[in-house]
């Protein structure tokens, strides 16, 4: 069992670590964008807000699976397949990144209006307010944001596993379900929750830490 699992185990590392990566590459700068384009805030640009809003609520709307398959083409196109773990890393990073979006654009409008209105009025720029003022004020839920998105992309790669996307969920649904292996499907449920737990005690940890400081 140790055969399947261990390799398995890795693969689903493998994905999402990469995922959440390119997740955040993709998301974060969407979720600023979304901030500071609203009426009336640092950056008032409706028009792009409109759009941003709604190219973000359309690819939130997929199901993955779905969204998995549609982007076959762009997988075969940047790792020249569409089966295995490096294949997956594509439809995750993009089914995770409008989550990203939403869960930046939370954790910025949390920071107080009075400390944004005190950098504008000191003269502060664009990106200072960004940088110097929305970003730290948010960390703390940011890195709650990103425990909860590297989470979700946990629970992704294992349904990848029912299109060939390697890791765990494949293991689950090939020996599991296929073969009537019941005791590697638990194990492979068992090893996911205990995945999720580790990651959410983690972010919580240098969540509360970064929010003392």
């Amino acid at each position: 069992m140790l055969d399947l699992i261990i390799p398995s185990l890795f693969e689903t590392l493998y994905m999402v670590f990469f995922s959440t990566i390119f997740s955040l590459l993709l998301g974060f700068p969407i979720g600023i964008l979304l901030t500071i384009t609203e009426k009336d805030s640092i950056w008032d640009k409706p028009l792009l807000n409109q759009i941003l809003n709604g190219i973000t609520n359309i690819l939130r709307s997929f199901p993955f699976i779905i969204l998995m398959i549609l982007v076959f083409p762009i997988s075969r196109l940047i790792v020249g397949t569409t089966i295995g773990t490096k294949a997956t890393i594509v439809p995750l990073s993009i089914a995770a990144a409008p989550f990203v979006a939403r869960i930046i654009e939370s954790s910025l409008k949390e920071v107080d209006n009075g400390v944004i209105e005190a950098s504008v009025s000191m003269g502060a720029t664009v990106p200072q307010i960004i940088f110097k003022v929305l970003i730290p004020e948010a960390m703390p839920s940011l890195v709650m944001g990103i425990t909860l998105t590297i989470i979700n992309l946990i629970g992704y790669s294992a349904m990848a596993g029912a299109i060939g996307g390697g890791g765990l969920g494949d293991l689950a649904i090939r020996f599991g379900l296929y073969r009537f292996q019941t005791d590697i499907m638990i194990v492979s449920v068992v090893i996911i929750i205990i995945l999720v737990q580790g990651i959410q005690l983690i972010g919580n940890k240098i969540s509360a830490t970064i929010n003392k400081k």
